[in-house]
């Protein structure tokens, strides 16, 4: 029997996970997407790989001895050569990917909204076992700031490609996050059939060059000239993790009555400003073990 729990990511910089290849030819280096939905994803394997990647670290932080031992029961022993079984153990978490709860996008007069839809909105509320009913399209809370059609309570908001009609208002605080810096005034339900328009003009897209070593000029002989583009800040994404014990601390010890979260950093590009996000672990494994551990003191 599993335990479950989830993992809420908010991104603090521009978030890179997917090619990073064509460098040289111009090619412009691309996201991961679902493939339904067309929104960002971080992959599994990129969490688990960051995950391990943190208790591996030989470094010391605060006094506390490295976990390194650790690694190999929490995240699998990796195959050892000329062994008949190669050596490889199972896992005892499990990391499935994560998908966009809430993207940021720019808003003339907002001056941003952060939007989602409802098949998003479902996969996080069955992971975060969410109790509200999803919202129907095009729903904002009462609170938005928006154009009033005149002659009626219709609120339109503009973007850059087209107007949004406001169809339904209601609070929308039960889908906050938790960990998540988040207005309940500035979230809009879009339907299915937009977000994948909307999500392409939210992205962070940056154009770069190689620079001659000897000079500031640029190197016109290999042609380094490519773009790529991120997940911009501010997107809250959330992934399943699934405990087959409990005693999985990532961050150490939780501290009493404060979210359990850390910042970390995911995909590549990090020496140059990408990849730096907060992550707050939650869900009913990490209730188990808060209670256990408060047993324990008693």
């Amino acid at each position: 029997m599993y335990k479950k729990a989830y993992g809420i990511i908010e991104t603090q910089a521009p978030l890179h996970v997917g090619a990073s290849a064509g460098e040289e030819t111009g090619n412009l280096n691309l996201i991961f997407r679902d493939q339904f939905t067309q929104t960002g994803i971080i992959p599994g394997s990129s969490i688990r790989g960051r995950f391990r990647a943190d208790m591996r670290n030989p470094s010391t932080e605060n006094g506390t001895e490295s976990r390194q031992g650790d690694v190999a029961i929490w995240y699998g022993h990796e195959a050892v050569p000329d062994q008949k079984d190669g050596g490889t153990t199972e896992a005892l978490v499990k990391f499935e990917y994560a998908t966009l709860v809430w993207l940021p996008v720019f808003c003339p007069g907002q001056p941003i909204v952060w939007v989602s839809c409802p098949s998003l909105l479902k996969r996080y509320k069955k992971i975060a076992e969410i109790n509200a009913k999803v919202p129907e399209p095009y729903t904002a809370d009462p609170e938005l700031k928006a154009r009033v059609v005149p002659g009626t309570t219709e609120k339109v908001l503009f973007f850059n490609l087209g107007f949004l009609g406001i169809e339904h208002q209601e609070s929308l605080a039960d889908w906050i996050p938790v960990g998540a810096d988040l207005q309940v005034k500035q979230l809009v339900v879009v339907d299915d059939n937009d977000i994948a328009l909307l999500h392409d003009m939210a992205l962070y897209r940056q154009s770069r060059i190689k620079m001659l070593d000897d000079m500031k000029k640029v190197d016109t002989k290999t042609g380094a000239f490519f773009n790529v583009e991120a997940l911009p800040v501010g997107s809250i994404l959330v992934f399943p993790v699934a405990l087959k014990q409990l005693g999985w601390k990532p961050f150490g010890e939780p501290k009493p009555n404060q979210p359990y979260s850390q910042e970390l950093y995911f995909g590549g590009l990090e020496s140059i400003g990408f990849g730096r996000c907060n992550v707050t672990l939650a869900g009913e494994a990490f209730s188990q073990q808060k209670t256990e551990t408060e047993k324990q003191e008693v």
